[in-house]
């Protein structure tokens, strides 16, 4: 799959353009092709004129229903996955403010029940001490009291007990030091105290854990719909079923390694303690 920002943007159109030109030739009306592939002919209308953006499973629907070769249906559907990703650069959405950014993000937190966050190397504005967060937007530019204080207001839906949290941490995202040491142990027994509330699961993974595959980006799921992966240029987002089902599989495979409950807790005072014999 090709990361560039302008072909993810042009995906969507060429992928309307090309299922409605692949349905004429096959000499189909919108009705028709939609008693072939139990595909509603309005929803298959909406796909041809680009208002809506089909899963990969309806587009295989689609081709198999119009008989297109093998070597089309691949083309097609690595187009459909292509239009199902969305590139968020991290430059555009300064320009746009960070506040905006908040707004969505607290958007895709009421929409979802079940929330899944993976985090290799820093702690989650969610799980975030006031301290912890205005260090982390040292290199963010704007208004970061006004930022601050939103992310504090979306720490609530932790207390919403409609919903689910899993949290995974390394060892590396609970200890790195944006902090000094005394309120780095703040930041940790907030963690260990916030793993108490009935909607909300905080696992650690340890240095030393055996684990078949490394941590490689932080992502988060919002139930089954979509998942974003952050880097330091901006964030993909997910929403094709299949790559949403892989980043639960990878999920998965760390939340089977990590500690919880008084497990984790034990491992969050002890480096807690740790901070404070450096204060």
């Amino acid at each position: 799959m090709t990361l560039d920002p302008d072909q993810l943007d042009r995906s969507k159109s060429d992928l309307a353009e090309m299922l409605r030109r692949l349905r004429l030739e096959a000499g189909l009306t919108g009705d028709r092709l939609s008693a072939r592939c139990g595909i509603s002919q309005s929803k298959i209308s909406k796909i041809e004129t680009g208002r809506i953006i089909p899963g990969l499973v309806d587009v295989e629907r689609i081709l198999r229903a119009l008989g297109v070769p093998a070597a089309v249906l691949q083309e097609v559907s690595a187009l459909a996955r292509i239009a199902n990703t969305e590139w968020q650069d991290k430059r555009a959405s300064w320009r746009r403010g960070i506040e905006r950014r908040q707004a969505e993000l607290v958007s895709l937190e009421a929409d979802a029940t079940e929330l899944r966050y993976f985090l290799p190397a820093m702690i989650t504005g969610l799980l975030a001490t006031p301290e912890y967060i205005r260090a982390s937007l040292n290199h963010s530019p704007g208004d970061k009291a006004s930022v601050t204080i939103r992310k504090l207001e979306r720490q609530a839906v932790l207390y919403d007990e409609s919903k689910s949290f899993t949290f995974l941490l390394t060892e590396q995202a609970v200890n790195w030091a944006l902090i000094p040491p005394s309120a780095m142990a703040i930041q940790i027994d907030h963690l260990a105290s916030l793993s108490h509330l009935p909607a909300v699961r905080i696992g650690v993974i340890p240095y030393g854990t055996p684990l078949a595959r490394g941590p490689m980006n932080t992502f988060t799921m919002y139930d089954d719909r979509l998942v974003t992966m952050e880097s330091f240029t901006g964030r993909m987002v997910f929403r094709d079923p299949r790559d949403v089902m892989h980043y639960h599989e990878i999920f998965a495979v760390f939340e089977d390694r990590a500690l919880f409950g008084d497990g984790a807790r034990i491992k969050l005072r002890e480096w807690a303690a740790r901070y404070r014999g450096r204060s």
